[in-house]
């Protein structure tokens, strides 16, 4: 296990590298100043000029890259070219923000997503089934955009029930504003694991030791639970956790839409303005975040699976 970790940080330093070359090329080659952006553009030339040689910007790309790789290898991400704030201080204090949305979401995914898939594929080719998969294709085809922008006006605007913008402090007045993004993101990743689990369960369903459980006279809820489901935890595991780490790189339009003081909100404003420090940092982290949560999902595969942690016991094995 611990080789497998090793593995995985060893690999996330070329990820990093080729994904902060690429966004600092684009956002090199995109149209539009930043330096006019923070200034405005009735700045002098003068200042413009002077401003640029604070932020480096009138020196070569690649010295600039190389330089801002040098510093990140020193945990220096830098400062945000509007803020003049540090980006890790203001990613970070934003991260807990992300990963509150992202939980609540996920749950409500996994919650809805999974005995809705169970159902749909014990009662498959039924009008449920079809109820289902149509009302999942719906979920994963609509937008969070409008989604959540419809949530709004019905349970805010219309019945007064929710705050729609902004977190609130407190439990329940948190909960409160964590209802609206939370059903709005978390409605079309139960989609996906309701999908996943229909079919992965529908292939459990076939094997033979369902069949024998159910000749053993156990009951239909423990062979669901304890063969079929157990059984079929690993597409679904490998779905959340895909879905999981995407949460917590931020969900951008959500984030904006309800106000949520989170790093996907954090990312948009700064690729708005063309603000390099703070759309890398938040892209570092996505990725990170994404390589952590694939990390967690093979280990997890460990527990659910013996056979998988057989595996990990014979290369160690091996290698000893």
């Amino acid at each position: 296990m611990h080789r497998l970790i090793l593995k995985r940080v060893i690999m996330l330093i070329p990820v990093l590298i080729g994904v902060t070359f690429l966004v600092f090329s684009i956002l090199s080659l995109a149209p539009g100043d930043p330096v006019l952006v923070v200034l405005g553009d009735n700045a002098t030339e003068e200042a413009a000029d002077a401003m640029r040689h604070d932020l480096g910007l009138d020196r070569p790309f690649f010295e600039r890259y190389i330089t801002y790789i040098w510093n990140l290898l020193r945990g220096d991400f830098g400062k945000s070219y509007k803020t003049k704030l540090s980006v890790s201080d203001q990613i970070l204090s934003r991260f807990p923000n992300t990963l509150i949305l992202a939980s609540a979401s996920m749950f409500i995914a996994l919650v809805l997503g999974i005995p809705l898939g169970i159902l749909s594929a014990k009662k498959q080719y039924t009008l449920l089934d079809n109820i289902t998969t149509v009302g999942g294709l719906i979920s994963v085809s609509m937008p969070n955009f409008w989604l959540g922008l419809l949530l709004v006006i019905l349970f805010a605007l219309k019945l007064r029930w929710l705050p729609s913008q902004g977190m609130a402090e407190g439990f329940i007045p948190l909960l409160k504003s964590l209802i609206l993004p939370s059903i709005t993101l978390g409605t079309g990743i139960m989609a996906s694991i309701m999908r996943m689990t229909r079919s992965s369960v529908l292939e459990t369903m076939r094997q033979d030791y369902v069949s024998t459980a159910r000749s053993k006279g156990i009951s239909e809820r423990q062979v669901t639970i304890r063969h079929m489901l157990k059984n079929a935890l690993i597409p679904i595991i490998t779905t959340a956790g895909l879905q999981f780490g995407h949460l917590l790189g931020g969900s951008m339009l959500t984030e904006t839409v309800f106000s949520w003081p989170g790093v996907g909100r954090y990312m948009l404003d700064a690729i708005k303005t063309k603000d390099t420090p703070a759309v890398l940092g938040s892209v570092i982290l996505m990725s990170v975040s994404f390589s952590v949560v694939n990390l967690l999902v093979d280990i997890l595969y460990a527990f659910v699976d013996p056979r998988i942690k057989s595996q990990y016991k014979r290369r160690r094995h091996a290698v000893n």
